[in-house]
C-alpha cells in the first residue's frame, strides 16, 4: 500500500528539502515567483509526463528501462546515460541534505549547550551510514520523515513566520537559472523518482494478478490498460508540488528553535534514506543488491567528506540539468511517435502535440538558458 503513495510523498518532501538552497535570496522577488511558476509549467510538467510515459512503455525501472527503450527505438547506448545520471543525482541530493543536516544538528546542539567533540564531516559520514541502513526499509521511512519534518516546522511557525517584503526586480538569466533549478531539482523532475515509483506500482499490480495466472488473458486487465491516462498520474503529483512549493518558498527563511531543528533534520535523514534506496535499486540491475548498497554508501561518504557543500550544490545543478536534457531529447527526438502517443494516452490529440513541442523544443532551450545563467552567476 505504501508503494502506491511513494511518488506523492516525494512530491511533498523534495520542495521542503531543497528550497532552502535556492530560494532565500529571492523570497521577496515577485518576478522570481513568476519565473518559477513559468518553469513549473513549461519545463517541469512536460518532463514528468515524459518520465511517466517512459515508465509505462518500458515496464522497468529507469536504468533497466532505458536499455530496453534504446533497443526498441534503435537508438545509441549513449542515451542510457540518463539512468546512471539519475541514480547519481539522487545520491548527490541525499548527500547535500545530509550535509545540511549535520551542520543543522551541530548548531542546534550548540544552542542547547551540548555540542559533541566531533568534526562536522564525521557527523555527516555517520549520518550517511545511518541513512544507508534505513534505506533497507524501502518506502517506509518516507512518512516517518515527513512527520518529523512537519513537527519541526511547527516549532518554527510557533516562533513566527518570516516577514517578507515583496517587490519587482530586474529579470536576469541568473534568476531564471534558480527558478528552473527549483522547478526541476526540488520537485524531482528528471531524477527518475516518479518513473521508479510508477514502475514499483505496476510490478505490484502485476504480481497481484499473476498469483491467479490471469495477467495474460484477464479481460479486466485489458480494460484497465485502455483506461490508462498519464494525466491521472501526472497532474496530482504536479499540483501537489506546486502547492507545497509555494508553502516552502514562504517558510524557507524561517528560523527553527533547537528542538525543532533536531526534529526537522532527523526527518531529513529518513527521507534521504529513500533516495539512497532508489539509487541502490537502480545499481542493483548491474551489480546486485548488496554490492550496490556498498557502492551507494561509499560514493555518498566520499562526497560528503571530500566535497564542500557549496560545490555539491553546483554539481547537483549541472548533473540534474544534463540528466533532464538527456531525457527530454530522448523522449522528444528518439522515441517513436506512436509509442509515446500510446504511453501518454491523451484524450485529445492537441494536448499530445503541445507536449511534443514542449519536450522537443521548449524544455531543451529553457535548460540551456538556465545553464548559461548559472555559469554567468558563478563567474561573476
Amino acid at each position: 500500500m505504501m508503494i502506491r503513495y511513494a511518488s506523492y510523498f516525494i512530491a511533498a518532501l523534495l520542495p521542503l528539502l531543497l528550497f532552502r538552497w535556492f530560494a532565500p535570496a529571492s523570497i521577496g522577488e515577485i518576478d522570481f515567483w513568476l519565473l518559477w511558476l513559468l518553469a513549473m509549467v513549461l519545463v517541469s510538467l512536460p518532463v514528468i509526463y515524459a518520465e511517466i510515459a517512459l515508465a509505462y512503455r518500458s515496464a522497468e525501472a529507469p536504468l533497466a528501462g532505458m536499455q530496453k527503450l534504446t533497443r526498441e527505438a534503435d537508438a545509441s547506448a549513449f542515451w542510457r546515460g540518463f539512468g546512471w545520471l539519475a541514480a547519481l543525482v539522487a545520491i548527490i541530493i541525499a548527500v547535500l541534505v545530509i550535509s545540511g543536516a549535520s551542520t543543522g544538528m551541530l548548531t542546534a546542539l550548540t544552542d542547547l549547550n551540548s555540542t559533541p567533540e566531533v568534526p562536522s564531516f564525521a557527523v555527516a559520514a555517520g549520518l550517511i551510514v545511518i541513512a544507508a541502513l534505513l534505506s533497507l526499509l524501502g518506502v517506509t521511512p518516507l512518512p516517518i520523515g515527513l512527520g518529523l519534518m512537519l513537527i519541526g516546522l511547527m516549532f518554527g511557525v510557533a516562533n513566527g513566520l518570516p516577514n517578507i517584503t515583496f517587490a519587482m526586480t530586474n529579470i536576469s538569466l541568473g534568476e531564471w537559472a534558480r527558478a528552473v533549478a527549483l522547478a526541476l531539482v526540488s520537485v524531482g523532475a528528471g531524477t527518475g523518482l516518479y518513473w521508479f515509483g510508477q514502475n514499483r506500482i505496476t510490478k505490484q499490480a502485476v504480481a497481484a494478478v499473476g498469483v491467479d495466472n490471469h495477467y495474460a488473458q484477464n479481460p479486466s486487465r485489458a480494460q484497465a490498460s485502455s483506461e490508462y491516462r498519464a494525466t491521472k498520474l501526472v497532474l496530482p503529483i504536479w499540483i501537489l508540488q506546486l502547492l507545497v512549493g509555494m508553502v516552502a518558498l514562504f517558510i524557507s527563511g524561517m528560523t527553527l528553535p533547537p528542538i525543532g531543528q533536531l526534529l526537522y533534520w532527523a526527518g531529513v535523514i529518513f527521507v534521504a534514506s529513500y533516495l539512497l534506496h532508489y539509487s541502490t535499486q537502480q545499481l542493483a540491475h548491474k551489480f546486485g543488491l548488496l554490492v550496490s548498497l556498498v557502492i551507494t554508501a561509499v560514493i555518498a561518504i566520499v562526497l560528503v567528506v571530500v566535497i564542500p557543500t557549496i560545490w555539491l550544490l553546483g554539481i547537483l545543478v549541472i548533473l540534474s540539468t544534463i540528466a533532464v536534457l538527456l531525457l527530454s531529447v530522448f523522449a522528444g527526438w528518439q522515441m517513436k511517435i506512436s509509442h509515446l502517443r500510446k504511453s501518454l494516452n491523451f484524450g485529445n490529440e492537441a494536448f499530445y502535440n503541445l507536449w511534443r513541442v514542449a519536450i522537443r523544443l521548449i524544455v531543451p532551450v529553457a535548460l540551456l538558458l538556465a545553464l548559461i545563467g548559472w555559469v554567468m552567476q558563478w563567474l561573476s
